[in-house]
């Protein structure tokens, strides 16, 4: 690629504004003053470039990248280095696919089981089962219509559970 040269491209860059300022002329009479605005606006981009030496940094970055690609796709190095590193993401998942098939995971130790908790307390294996309920039922009291059919309401409900096998 050749090397930057100021020489030529001052009068390209200049050459680039005047061909860009006649386009906005045009637009601005054809589409209004928002379009020829914006022209205007591209137009100046070239010499502003050139005057505050950005573009020389991207006539640099332009060269490198190309450079760089070019070195990419024709160097076997590069290809052989792309090619090991596919290799090591296949290896990578195959072992991890190898490693959960054939358990090679540290088991955690199991923990030791609980007394049962009293019924409706909730442990870390679930609530208790009903049958292991206490002996002792709380009744209530005789006067209050509420909580006797409330009762008789669990009542039905805990013979269902039985009937179905679940206690």
């Amino acid at each position: 690629m050749p090397d930057f040269n100021d020489l030529t491209l001052l009068p390209f860059c200049v050459g680039l504004t005047l061909l860009g300022l006649i386009g906005s002329w045009t637009a601005w009479r054809r589409r209004g003053a928002a379009a020829g605005t914006r022209g205007v606006a591209w137009s100046l981009l070239p010499v502003s470039l050139y005057l505050t030496g950005l573009l020389e940094l991207v006539w640099d970055v332009v060269r490198s990248a190309v450079s760089w690609v070019t070195h990419l796709i024709f160097s076997p190095t590069v290809w052989a280095g792309v090619a090991l590193f596919g290799v090591s993401v296949v290896l990578y998942v195959v072992s991890g696919v190898a490693k959960g098939r054939r358990g090679d995971t540290v088991k955690a130790p199991r923990a030791e089981k609980k007394p049962a908790s009293p019924a409706g307390e909730l442990t870390a294996t679930g609530p208790a089962p009903a049958s292991a309920a206490p002996a002792k039922a709380a009744k209530p009291a005789k006067g209050s219509k509420a909580k006797q059919q409330e009762s008789s309401e669990f009542d039905e409900i805990e013979d269902i559970l039985k009937r179905h096998g679940i206690n």
